[in-house]
């Protein structure tokens, strides 16, 4: 800034700062204080009288008020300008746009500081005074690759829940209530799909050639969908005066609503970091055969996948992960094609699931709604705040770890609310929904491609050219792990033909089947994963599926065999895959012949890595206790 704006009264003007002031009516001693004048008959100089520095005072006034009005303007002017341009950057470019902006050399210091006024900088951290990399770190010899698949007699269960509290009010002590919430149950191992004589271990005539990991984001809070236990609260929040609760729900009384929304909870997180753990002790050996190069991961843009991946790596590669792999990132929102959040490039509609669900609320909530409406006046409770209640058991457990909700209810009750998610997903994501298959088919051709080591040409489904090259689709490695959301889990049973998920039909609203294998919590739970392992098994080449630690029949695809670890000829196997394919009308089932929305793409993107977001499925999610969030 110029000096003269810091000039403080009584301080010396600077040099500069001297300048003639234009004449005026006052004559020349007035107008011109700092100047002698000449007397008119002899020409001697005539100093300025007595009174000439009290003129120049009201002139130097002047003259700095005038300058202070100009500042004042050019300030207004400024921040005309530098607030909507401050705006369309945030808005633009985020956070981070901003932290560039500030940082910006050639920016100048006043205006990185009224920055600082405006939008706060990101508190920096330091951590010069503590350094990790001091030396001394000792011997660090590295070992050999586990391979547990291989060596291993028998494979331990997963059933950890720690350090949450499972609920164990007014249930046996042999029924699991955390293993009976749908897609919001935390991953444990499955006994069996239909197939109890077998293991995921490596039958003892093959030996695995190639890994093909599909992977859940871990437990997170609600999606921001406006229903489900954030619309529960805020009814309950309205109603604080009023209500007054008693026996088992005197807890409303104090209790508060602490849950965020869409990210994952601390324990989503160790999750995905102990999965990564238990991969590379499972699968470690297959990085001797990368040759060198880094395997690709691949996860959307969501923070919750971003997340997921990152902790999975961590696990699997140890800290820090990030030059041991490379992650590639897709966006994940409308108009942007997707294999792994395929949602927004199919517009094909089913049947109303809504009313599915109300038929079935009415039955199986029936008694708890009366029950709970005695603990509570000043309030009427609909059957939607009482499924609630259990979403809100589910969600404030896998993030606080405890939950008063969870005592609410019966052993029968959470039967009926698992019940619930099955129909659910059935009707709004898998065998009950129209356009499944053609929803799952992109991600079956992308593994069709690389089980066959055979690069894409055609693109018309929901599968982005922009990433089918040899750097972020690599077609001979030996590893692949690709992230995505639980209702990828239910359009894939379609989209392959695994119908013994499906044995039964349709699945009825009014009451529970005695057998049914379509059971959402042991297909999708928080954190679920799908592993297609490639053999070679006496010589010839096989493939089998195992989710959640239990193999999956391949009976229903053409071809293969009735085979007791689940295995099928990789060639049969491909084959029916391309058949599957090849049945699959996209545009049609998808409804892309109807006029297109203008936020839908299908085909290829250019603006990079992109991943999709699947809004409809959020709101599933969260909705109907989905995870659809897609999750």
């Amino acid at each position: 800034m110029p000096k003269y704006d810091h000039h403080h009264p009584g301080d010396p003007l600077p040099e500069e700062d001297y300048e003639l002031q234009p004449s005026s009516s006052l004559g020349s001693e007035a107008s011109d204080p700092l100047l002698p004048s000449y007397d008119e008959h002899g020409g001697k100089p005539a100093f300025p009288s007595a009174a000439a520095p009290s003129l120049h005072r009201q002139s130097e006034l002047r003259r700095r008020h005038g300058k202070f009005r100009r500042a004042v303007s050019c300030l207004c002017l400024s921040l005309i300008v530098a607030l909507p341009t401050l705006a369309l950057i945030g808005c633009y470019y985020g956070k981070d746009g901003i932290e560039k902006v500030r940082s910006w050399d050639q920016l100048p210091q006043d205006v990185k500081d009224w920055l600082d006024e405006v939008v706060p900088a990101r508190a920096k951290v330091d951590h010069g005074a503590f350094p990790t990399d001091i030396g001394f770190a000792g011997p660090t010899p590295t070992g050999s690759e586990a391979a547990l698949l291989v060596t291993a007699p028998a494979l331990p269960a997963y059933t950890n829940v720690n350090p949450l509290v499972a609920p164990t009010e007014k249930v046996s002590n042999s029924f699991s209530v955390i293993q009976h919430w749908g897609n919001l149950s935390p991953f444990y191992s499955v006994s069996n799909h239909g197939l109890p004589e077998t293991s995921s271990l490596i039958p003892e005539t093959c030996e695995l050639d190639q890994l093909h990991w599909l992977q859940r984001h871990g437990a997170r809070y609600p999606t921001s969908y406006p229903e489900g236990p954030a619309a529960l609260a805020s009814r309950l929040k309205e109603a604080k005066g009023q209500i007054k609760g008693k026996g088992s729900l005197k807890f409303l009384d104090d209790w508060t609503y602490k849950l965020g929304a869409e990210i994952l909870t601390p324990f989503g997180r160790s999750q995905l970091f102990n999965l990564g753990v238990t991969a590379r002790i499972k699968y470690g050996y297959l990085l001797d055969r990368m040759k060198g190069r880094l395997p690709v991961f691949r996860t959307e843009s969501q923070d919750r996948m971003l997340r997921s991946a990152q902790n999975f790596a961590t696990g699997f590669f140890g800290f820090p992960a990030e030059d041991q792999y490379n992650l590639e990132v897709t966006i994940e929102a409308a108009g942007f094609n997707n294999t792994l959040a395929p949602y927004t490039t199919c517009r094909g509609v089913g049947d109303d699931y809504k009313s599915k669900l109300a038929q079935w609320d009415a039955v199986f909530l029936k008694d708890a709604h009366k029950r709970l409406q005695g603990d509570i006046s000043g309030y009427e409770l609909s059957l939607t705040d009482v499924k609630d209640m259990m979403e809100m058991c589910a969600y404030e457990t896998v993030a606080l770890g405890y939950s008063s909700f969870c005592n609410l209810f019966t052993q029968k009750e959470w039967k009926g609310f698992e019940y619930r998610n099955d129909l659910y997903w059935w009707y709004s994501s898998s065998f009950g929904y129209k356009p499944a298959r053609a929803m799952g088919i992109g991600w079956v051709q992308e593994l069709v491609s690389r089980l066959t080591k055979t690069r894409l040409t055609e693109f018309n489904s929901t599968t982005n050219s922009t990433f089918h090259n040899d750097v972020h689709f690599p077609l001979d490695d030996p590893l692949y792990v690709d992230f995505t959301h639980d209702t990828q889990f239910a359009i894939l049973l379609p989209a392959m033909n695994l119908t013994n998920f499906a044995e039964g039909g349709d699945l009825p609203t009014d009451h529970i089947p005695k057998h049914r294998s379509f059971i959402a919590s042991k297909i999708m739970p928080f954190a679920t994963n799908l592993q297609f392992q490639v053999l070679t098994c006496s010589g010839e080449k096989k493939i089998r599926l195992v989710l959640n630690d239990a193999a999956v029949p391949l009976t229903s695809l053409n071809g293969c065999p009735d085979d007791d670890d689940g295995l099928c000829p990789l060639d049969t196997f491909v084959s029916a895959m391309q058949t599957l394919i090849g049945e699959v009308d996209f545009a049609k089932e998808c409804a892309l012949d109807d006029e297109m929305p203008s936020e839908a793409v299908v085909g290829d993107v250019d603006e990079g890595l992109a991943d999709v977001v699947n809004p409809e499925e959020e709101a599933k999610e969260d909705n109907e206790g989905g995870d659809a969030e897609q999750e």
